[in-house]
């Protein structure tokens, strides 16, 4: 029973400083695009989503991402964008999570993130689509959206390429199922 409990709690706290890292990331480590119909927006919060989701599975993926992100959206003035980037986002966490679970090679990793870049240009698409009402001002968002998942990967992949070498990143992520 003890030994339970303190596997909840340390999985609130790992899913807590998800959470905030995304978090920071996006609130931080920003530029506002003066394009698209929104002005759009580049950040490096996908950076500890991408990492957390590799290393910590599709749930804190899911969690990190989709909670951070739209938390900011609420904060940082974007607030009709938090309901689709709670969704959108938790999908690219819970989808890079659940691909990287089942393979955890550097092969799996590209083709997870590449499947989070399908899903936030088809996503961010579909949001922008419905909020303006309109299904060609949309595209000028997508190259921001492709540049921000590009600098996102060329910044994981070598961070978990070091961490995988590491058994103890491991020991814990891979108990909790």
């Amino acid at each position: 029973m003890e030994q339970q409990s303190f596997s909840q709690t340390k999985q609130l706290v790992y899913a807590a400083l998800g959470i905030a890292l995304v978090f920071i990331c996006t609130v931080f480590v920003n530029v506002r695009l003066p394009i698209a119909a929104n002005g759009g927006l580049i950040h490096l919060g996908n950076v500890p989503l991408f990492i957390i989701a590799i290393l910590y599975g599709r749930r804190f993926g899911a969690l990190a991402g989709g909670i951070g992100m739209a938390l900011f959206d609420v904060v940082g003035g974007w607030f009709l964008w938090a309901p689709f980037t709670l969704v959108i986002v938790g999908l690219m966490g819970y989808t890079v999570g659940a691909i990287c679970e089942k393979h955890r090679t550097l092969t799996a990793y590209v083709l997870a993130l590449a499947a989070a870049c399908l899903i936030k240009v088809v996503g961010y698409y579909g949001a922008e689509w419905i909020i303006y009402g309109n299904w060609l001002a949309p595209m000028a968002s997508i190259p921001g959206n492709l540049v921000q998942i590009g600098v996102a990967s060329v910044v994981v992949l070598p961070i978990v390429a070091k961490l995988r070498k590491h058994a103890a990143i491991y020991s814990w992520a891979g108990s909790r199922k």
